[in-house]
Parts: structure tokens; sequence; C-alpha cells
């Protein structure tokens, strides 16, 4: 679909890409990975066409539909979130109004029998069969639906885009991008400003999508989850993997030993030529031998290794003082800005040991539970912390909190106590502070940098619980892996705001969902949370996207290829369409009921009073429900076989 044939982009004389070539194919998953400034976005750029390659070129098919998501945009102000996405549908809206155009000509019309008449009115049939297939009643929906999967709720799609952060825009912006439906999607750092769900939502889109999709992110579940292919991007090459992000790992190191190896092996040629050269530059009896060594020196292509650090630091936290059972407790607790209630009568206890995880939507509430439990904010009802419990809380804001005139070494030996201080450089490296930048000035470190040390910080003093509000925010994979292995080997509480999936699988024993201003409990962890949440949230855009036959294979750049039914037969299968739709959308609505009867039956069996009447109601519930879905799935495929 796309080919890269040999392209280079030089900086200044360096070779930012050297000589690249690769392709993409029809259905493609592919991981755009590397270091920092490696070249990554600027790939995606070329791709998208936004920006020439010094060298080389890039062949692909001249209808060839794109979606480029960057990680910065400049917005369009004056619409409404629902106008602004609604530009994805331009082309149909200029569909729509040849079709109304091509009404009006006929209808002034009267010369019936001839054939100009005749050919108008097949270019009508034509093009309003187009419009049905295309979906031209679907669009409302759709746009709700994706706007919905992304965050945003029904009142939000009549506000203008400027009331909403730069965050929210970049959601606007990627579902415009989602609703146009291209031949191929570039997202540079898609999950930057979404949520857990969103992520997860996004996730789903994407993998059931029959287009490419070429992606960088620093998201190991989401890269995993979407992409079948990576490719790295190192010292201005390419190295391609038919492997998702983790197993890409697994090679990558193989192929750094490998490279490494070779080095170390053309190092000991060049030293013994070099040794040959200086001993016998002076000998006339040796001059051709000297001469051929030195060109044989000048030809050779010096082999390079990235460099890494292969240091595998372990890191744990300070041992402390042992907490009550019961180290947080909450009853009836309630805050509200104004007339804007954020929780209302939350009850909740967590326990020694337990580590949990807040999960849900921007804005409902997660940070607020927690500094009404670090005592920041004021609130209504009761909220106790346990005996001996020592809280050690990291803040989203938490590097505006460091001393700016402090060096990095001096602000983590501040306190640091016993053996520990031993090993402060180390842990200070496997943070990304390495070398003289542990002499830096807090004042002089970028956001990034100064979270990075207030999370070393962290690790060094002695605490029995820990909060941390968005901890992986300004972290690499490596770091995050660390860290999360030292929150794994803490013996006190966790509690994690986070929407990292893959940092909190494996690390949060218990997810507590934020929404509708309660908390909803799931007890098997990240997983079983997602797998829940993707059912409730994507079942909706697979029904208006099936398999991708919403546009029927008759329909190309051009128009129709000639039907295959005549006009009666495709009347008659439109209201069997419609007919099976109608028997798919009852199902649906069936399932929704029945999830939501099942979800307040288990809210009251989670108060603690449960008798054999409430158990019975409950048993008969999810019967019902599993009715309900295999109902759904039957009335699915029964529409899909009329599409057939």
């Amino acid at each position: 679909m796309i080919s890269v044939n040999n392209i280079s982009v030089v900086f200044g004389g360096f070779y930012l890409l050297d000589s690249v070539t690769f392709l993409i194919n029809k259905k493609d998953r592919i991981g755009l990975t590397g270091r920092n400034g490696a070249g990554k976005s600027t790939t995606l750029k070329m791709l998208a066409g936004l920006q020439q390659p010094s060298e080389g070129n890039i062949a692909m098919a001249s209808d060839i539909k794109i979606g480029y998501l960057p990680q910065t945009k400049v917005y369009t102000d004056g619409n409404t979130v629902r106008e602004e996405a609604e530009k994805a549908f331009a082309d149909l809206f200029a569909l729509k109004a040849e079709v109304e155009h091509l009404n009006q000509e006929l209808a002034v019309r009267e010369d019936y029998e001839s054939p100009a008449y005749l050919k108008l009115l097949d270019k009508i049939h034509e093009k309003t069969e187009l419009l049905a297939i295309r979906g031209e009643n679907n669009i409302d929906r759709e746009v709700e639906v994706v706007l919905k999967g992304l965050g945003f709720r029904q009142e939000d799609l009549a506000r203008n885009c400027e009331e909403f952060s730069g965050g929210w825009r970049m959601r606007i912006e990627l579902a415009k991008i989602l609703l146009a439906r291209p031949d191929i999607f570039l997202l540079d750092e898609p999950t930057n400003h979404l949520d857990i769900e969103s992520i997860s939502w996004l996730e789903s889109f994407l993998q059931s999508y029959p287009g490419a999709v070429v992606l960088v992110s620093h998201d190991r579940a989401f890269l995993d989850n979407v992409t079948t292919r990576t490719i790295e991007i190192s010292l201005g090459k390419v190295y391609d993997y038919k492997v998702p992000y983790s197993q890409y790992e697994l090679l990558h190191r193989e192929r750094i030993e490998q490279q490494m190896r070779a080095y170390q092996n053309q190092q000991k040629q060049i030293k013994d030529t070099e040794d040959f050269i200086e001993r016998f530059r002076y000998k006339a009896t040796k001059s051709v031998q000297v001469q051929s060594r030195i060109k044989q020196l000048e030809k050779l292509e010096r082999i390079e290794v990235e460099e890494e650090d292969k240091a595998r630091i372990t890191v744990r936290f300070q041992p402390a003082v042992r907490s009550g059972d019961i180290v947080v407790s909450a009853r009836h607790a309630t805050k509200a800005y104004g007339q804007h209630v954020v929780l209302q009568e939350i009850d909740v206890d967590i326990k020694r040991g337990e580590k949990v995880a807040f999960v849900g939507k921007n804005g409902e509430g997660k940070s607020t539970l927690v500094k009404m439990i670090m005592n920041e904010i004021p609130y209504e009802g009761e909220l106790k912390i346990g005996h001996n419990v020592n809280i050690g809380y990291f803040a989203q804001n938490q590097a505006d909190l460091l001393d700016p005139e402090l060096s990095v070494l001096d602000t983590v030996d501040q306190v640091a106590r016993g053996e520990i201080r031993k090993k402060i450089r180390d842990i200070l490296g496997a943070f990304l502070f390495s070398g003289e930048e542990v002499d830096k000035k807090v004042k002089v470190l970028s956001g990034g940098e100064r979270t990075r040390l207030a999370m070393v910080r962290l690790l060094l003093e002695p605490y029995n619980v820990l909060i941390l509000d968005e901890p992986t925010n300004h972290l690499d994979m490596r770091t995050k892996d660390i860290l999360k292995e030292a929150l794994k080997k803490f013996e006190g509480t966790v509690i994690v705001v986070s929407h990292d999936r893959d940092f909190l699988t494996g690390l949060a024993e218990k997810v507590y969902e934020f929404t509708n201003r309660k908390l909803k409990e799931y007890l098997g962890g990240i997983t079983d949370f997602l797998a829940a949440k993707k059912i409730d949230c994507f079942r909706e855009y697979e029904l208006l996207h099936k398999s991708d036959k919403s546009i029927a294979p008759e329909v190309v750049a051009g128009g129709m290829k000639e039907s295959k039914l005549s006009f009666e037969e495709r009347k008659q299968w439109n209201r069997e369409i419609k007919k099976a739709r109608q028997r798919v959308e009852k199902a649906e609505e069936e399932v929704t009921c029945l999830e939501k009867e099942i979800a307040a039956l288990e809210e009251q069996m989670a108060t603690g009073i449960v008798d054999d009447k409430l158990l019975q109601k409950y048993g008969k519930a999810q019967r019902n429900l599993e009715a309900a879905m295999e109902e759904w799935e039957a009335a699915t495929e029964a529409e899909e076989s009329l599409k057939e």
C-alpha cells in the first residue's frame, strides 16, 4: 500500500534516517519504536505527506486516504463538539448535496422519454443508493458513539470546542480521524490524553478496523494489543520485527548481543591492522602491505551499536513500622464544589497490605478522594486514617514541592538513611539521572525530570502506605518496570491512581471504579475490570460496523459497480435488513437493562445483607442475561448473513 524507498533525513550533516526502506501493507498493525529523537514522529510526518525526505521517496496510490494524529495540534474554534466531529463526513455531505442538486434538476425537466432524462434518473438512483449504503442516516448515531467511546458525555456534544482543555480537544481530533475511516491511521502517542476506558475503547476500535495502523506509543499494553509488527528506528536504520512489542523486546536484546559480538570482533581486527601499520610504517620492504592495510581501514564499514544501560537494578522501598489492619475507612463521605457533586455517600475500607487501583474517566473524583484522604480539601461525612499509618504521597504536582536550589544528588541525600546511601547513584541512574546530571540544580530540570526525582525521594523514606497519583506520566518503559517491581515487593499498602494498564496489571489486586459519584469494586484486578468495560463500551460501535460491512463491496472510488439485484429486489432486501437491524437493537436494549439490574443487585449484596430471595433474583437475572446475549448473537448473525 505504501512503499518507503531508500529515504534519508539530514539535519546539518547529521543523518537522522539513513537509506531506510520498508513496506506498509493493507492490513498491517505497526508500532514504531526507538529512543527519543530517533525519528519516529518524523517518519509519521513523511508518511502523512507533511514533510519530505532529504533523499529517496515514498510511493503510494493517489487515492489512499490517510488519517494522521500528531502529538500537538492547532485547533479550530467556533464549532460545537458535534459540528467539529461531523467534519469527518465532508465527502458524504458533498454527495448528499449532489443528490439534492440532481433532484432539483429533475423537477424542472419535461423530456421524460429522452436518453438524457433516463440517464439523469439512473444517476440519481445510483447516487441515492450509494448514500444509503454509506450510512447517511447513521451519521448522528455514529458521531455520538465514537465521542462517547472517547469519554464525552451527551451534554458535551452541544458545547463549543474552545470550552475544553487541550487534552479533550485532542480527543475531538482523534474522533474526526476515526469517523473518517481512512485507509491508514498514523497515530503519534494517541493515548496521551485518554483515560483507561477510552484507551480500551480505542484499542477495540483499532483491533477490528479493516485498514492499516502505524502508531507511536509508550503504552506497552496498547502496543501489544493493537500491533502485530514492530519497526525499530536505531542509529538512522530500521529493524523490522513481525511481532508485537513485548516479543520485539526479546528479539531486540538478541540483536544487540549479536551486534555487540560483531562490534568487538571488528574492533580487534581494527586494532590488529593499526598495530601492523604502526610497526612497519617506516620499513621500505613493507610499504606495499602498509598502504594496502591503510586502504582496507578506510573502506571498512564501521559497526555501530546503540548504547544500552544493561544494569538490572533492584529497588526496594524502605522498611517501615507496621500499620493497623484498616488503613483508610470512609463512611458517607461526600465532596461537592458548589452545586456540582463529585463524590456522594462513599463507603470504603482499605486494608493493610492491599494494592488497589483507582480508575475511571477524568473528572469522576479519583484525585478528589486522594486529596480527601490527605486532608487537603474539606468534605462531608467521615474519613478515618488507621493506627500507625504513615503515608507517602506522590501528587501530580509533587515536582513543584522540591527545593529548586538543591542539586539532584543533595535532594535525594537529604532523605536517605543507612545502607541505602551507598546505592543513591545507582537508583538515580535507574530513574535516568546519570554522570554529571546528578549535580544539576532542581531549578534547571524539566517538569518530567523533577517528577522522576520526586519519585526517587519517595523510594528512600520509610512509609507503610503509598498513595501515587499518576506516577508513570514521565517514566520510560524500563523505569516503569523498576518502579512496578519495587511496589510489588512493598509490604505495606499501595493506592495507585493511573491509566497505565500495563503498570497496573499484576500490581493492583483490587480495582475501584469511580463512576456517577460512586465507587464500584472489582475484586479480580485490572484485567477483569477491562474485560467488563470493553463489553459495555464497545458493543454499540460493533453493531454499527460489524466486520466493516456497512460499506458494501460494490462501492469503489468512482462510484458503484452494477448491482446484481433489480430495483424491486433491492427494496425488499433493504426492508429485510431494516427488520434484522431492529431485532439486533431490541436484543441490545434487553442486554443493557439486564446488566443494569445485575449491577444494582451486586451493589445490594455488597452491603452484606444477602438472603435466599436476593440470591434467587440474582441467579434469575444472570440466566436472563445469558439468554439475551444468545439472542443478540443470533440476531447479529442473521443481519450479517443478509449482507453477505
